[in-house]
């Protein structure tokens, strides 16, 4: 990967700890127009970071097949949300001699390409971290944490505060916003059909588009 201003010393990570409870099976391993959600994040991120990990709960094989370096949840904090995830692999991201990480849910397959960029400008500039915000308020899985934020993080877990919002407003992180659309998420059966349907709608579009441009003959 050919890096970037915005990627030196920045690790990503795709959070894929969760449940899925209301989807009713493990949705990052789910077919998004004929890829697992889990991949597509991780394609997503590559561009943007230096290094790119997975946080699972468990390393199962479904997994390990994606190609990407895994970091599970500490066996006493699995179920413990997506906080528990962020601590594993800023201590992944630590050990790898990395300054940053950047996190993404496994669910948001519409997340923004500059995504790791807009968030690194506020630190560039002297904040300590920044998170995303759209019109529907903080957005705390798409954040850029300083790896020192590993203490913190961990002092949280064990006083069962497991909330990354809550954790990045004590660390000062500065609000970057984005469009509402970059975060939606796939949460129900209903939600990934109709992200489905808007992607195909989109792709069609920009096919027909192509053609009247006389990209097509």
């Amino acid at each position: 990967m050919a890096e970037n201003l915005s990627s030196r010393g920045v690790a990503g990570v795709v959070l894929a700890g969760g449940a899925s409870s209301r989807m009713g099976r493990p949705k990052a391993l789910m077919s998004f127009l004929g890829r697992p959600l889990a991949l597509i994040m991780l394609d997503l991120l590559r561009p943007q970071v230096e290094r790119v990990y997975l946080n699972v709960r468990e390393p199962t094989p479904p997994f390990v097949a994606l190609g990407a370096l895994l970091v599970a949840d500490a066996a006493a904090r699995r179920g413990a949300g997506p906080l528990a995830g962020v601590a594993a692999a800023l201590a992944q991201a630590q050990a790898d001699g990395l300054t940053l990480l950047a996190t993404v849910p496994c669910d948001a397959p519409f997340a923004p390409l500059d995504l790791v960029a807009s968030l690194s400008a506020p630190l560039r500039a002297g904040a300590p971290a920044a998170v995303a915000v759209s019109s529907f308020g903080l957005e705390p899985m798409f954040a850029l944490w300083p790896v020192t934020a590993l203490a913190r993080v961990e002092a949280a877990l064990a006083l069962g505060r497991a909330s990354p919002r809550s954790v990045l407003e004590g660390l000062g992180a500065v609000e970057v916003a984005f469009p509402d659309e970059a975060f939606a998420n796939l949460n129900t059966p209903a939600e990934f059909g109709a992200a489905e349907a808007a992607a195909n709608l989109l792709d069609a579009l920009k096919l027909a588009s192509a053609g009247r441009d006389g990209v097509f003959e």
